[in-house]
């Protein structure tokens, strides 16, 4: 019979009771003493997005960490397949939330934009996309003129990072084969939207030597597409051996047959003999093109009316050079240090002049500028008169320089008119220079008013007698500049009225106060004008126009 082992006895073992306790064997001698065993760690990976603890009524719960909802955990009631199954669906777990992100697609305002802006926005699906904003980023780039190095900014990466935080921005090298591909995409499209309208286009071109002494060219399309809204479009810009005609003209040549053009209207040119030249080679090719052109291109050649403009008031300008001078010096003297800007100011505001604007300085080059010049100085009159007073330097400068001194009454005078006269140049400017609508047909109206202008200063019937002599040099530039042949484009327009315009000029001899035809052409004259006006609304009638399209709202 087996030992029977005492309590008291140390064996140096450690023994379990029938509730899985551990006793351990007291070496001391002074009994067993009982110790429970240490709690294990919870081995399941789904326990590192769970947060275990007992609720009121006793029960161990496990709370996710992403989302907060609750589920029973006693391992010894139930395992961990429910909380699994729910960690794969929560929306809130970071893994579950990129695949969401990658998938969904958000609903937001998208603004619907137009030539003019931005118009109202839409709600509509979106989606993220890298190469659709990698093509929206290379638009921006060539809309607002960037620099391709934009994409290496810190300002536009911090940009990105907040609000496209998706959007992995390319190098400047991607951007710049992005802008190419771009370029490619258009020109083909534009390609099969001009053989698809199968329309006549009109073409402008200008030609400049830049500051690095190269010679460039510019060919722009202008056409009414199938919705009957006038569409421009740059054809070319590239650089031109020389300005001479027939380079010019071959440029020209090369142009439209790369792009498949082969129905020209008329060709907008400077008023220069060079471009004589240019459209003469064009008009002997196209003579050979089945249907290129109209009538054998006895209107393919059009004279640009805004430089023509351009040339008359630059002749007027010449002759109120000493007035004109004298106003620029002092401008040019105020503007020099911040200190007499501010006693400028100081003097406007003492003399209750309630005005915005800025002084500002003009291109001498560029009448536009010189006329807005004018028009700010002419508003600070008094201002200038009280800053003389007030600073003893303004006059002694302006005698040592070139401007010849202070500005005058006289001057003042002598630019009012001025300012009147340039102010209807400068607005007929604009609206002839308009580029979504069309302007040969209105524009013999504006001819009206600037001949009733120049007459009424030649006839001395001006209130400035100064004056005299600047309009009978801008008007004999006008009248030289001036086409022999009545303007076709209002005649063909059915609101201005043929019959209407010859019954006018038998009464009266003349056509809108236009002098010019009544000096250098005669009634048949005129009139056998008219008649190849008839003819060619005859060939308008011969061509097959695509058949429009109109937007019909629901």
């Amino acid at each position: 019979m087996a030992e029977e082992i005492s309590p008291n006895v140390d064996i140096g073992v450690d023994v379990l009771d029938n509730s899985n306790n551990l006793i351990e064997s007291s070496s001391s001698g002074l009994g067993p003493t009982l110790k429970k065993r240490k709690a294990m760690k919870p081995r399941a990976d789904v326990w590192n997005h769970y947060t275990r603890f007992t609720n009121k009524e006793g029960k161990l719960k496990g709370k996710c960490n992403y989302c907060g909802q609750e589920y029973a955990c006693d391992t010894k009631q139930c395992g961990t397949s429910t909380l699994k199954a729910h960690l794969e669906k929560c929306f809130e777990n970071p893994p579950n939330k990129e695949k969401q992100q990658k998938k969904q697609t958000e609903i937001g305002y998208t603004p619907n934009l137009t030539e003019s802006g931005p118009g109202s926005n839409t709600m509509s699906t979106w989606k993220f996309d890298q190469a659709a904003t990698r093509k929206s980023l290379a638009r921006m780039i060539v809309k607002d003129e960037y620099p391709f190095s934009c994409v290496d900014g810190e300002g536009f990466r911090d940009f990105c990072a907040t609000g496209m935080p998706r959007f992995q921005i390319p190098s400047r090298q991607t951007v710049s084969r992005d802008c190419y591909e771009l370029y490619v995409a258009e020109r083909l499209n534009l390609k099969k939207l001009l053989q698809l309208e199968y329309q006549r286009v009109c073409l402008t071109t200008d030609t400049w030597t830049s500051i690095q002494i190269i010679n460039y060219m510019c060919i722009t399309a202008h056409f009414i597409d199938r919705k009957w809204k006038v569409q421009k479009r740059i054809l070319n810009f590239c650089p031109i051996s020389s300005h001479r005609g027939e380079n010019i003209g071959k440029a020209i040549e090369k142009c439209l047959n790369d792009w498949g053009i082969d129905k020209v209207m008329t060709i907008t040119v400077d008023n220069a003999s060079s471009n004589d030249t240019a459209v003469a080679f064009l008009k002997k090719k196209m003579k050979n093109w089945p249907d290129g052109c109209v009538m054998n291109g006895e209107f393919l050649h059009v004279r640009c009316f805004a430089h023509c403009m351009n040339l008359v008031v630059q002749d007027g300008l010449k002759l109120s050079n000493m007035s004109l001078t004298r106003v620029r010096e002092a401008i040019r003297y105020i503007r020099q240090s911040p200190a007499r800007l501010k006693r400028f100011k100081t003097c406007v505001e003492k003399e209750k002049i309630e005005s915005k604007a800025l002084l500002r300085l003009d291109v001498p080059t560029r009448w536009n500028s010189t006329y807005q010049m004018l028009e700010v100085a002419l508003r600070f009159e008094r201002a200038f008169e009280r800053y003389h007073e007030e600073d003893p330097c303004f006059e002694r400068d302006l005698l040592e320089g070139d401007g010849g001194g202070r500005p005058i009454d006289f001057d003042w005078i002598i630019l009012k008119g001025l300012v009147q006269m340039l102010q209807i140049f400068y607005r007929v400017t604009l609206t002839v220079s308009g580029m979504i609508s069309t302007t040969s047909n209105v524009y013999l109206h504006d001819i009206k008013e600037i001949a009733a202008l120049l007459n009424e200063w030649v006839s001395d019937r001006s209130p400035y007698p100064e004056f005299w002599e600047m309009a009978v040099k801008m008007k004999e530039k006008w009248d030289n500049m001036q086409s022999s042949s009545l303007p076709r484009a209002p005649v063909v327009d059915v609101t201005f009225g043929t019959r209407r315009t010859i019954e006018k000029y038998k009464q009266k001899k003349q056509i809108l106060g236009v002098e010019n035809w009544i000096r250098l052409r005669k009634e048949k004259q005129v009139v056998d004008d008219l008649e190849e006006v008839e003819k060619l609304q005859e060939e308008f009638a011969k061509i097959d126009f695509a058949p429009p399209i109109i937007d019909i709202p629901n």
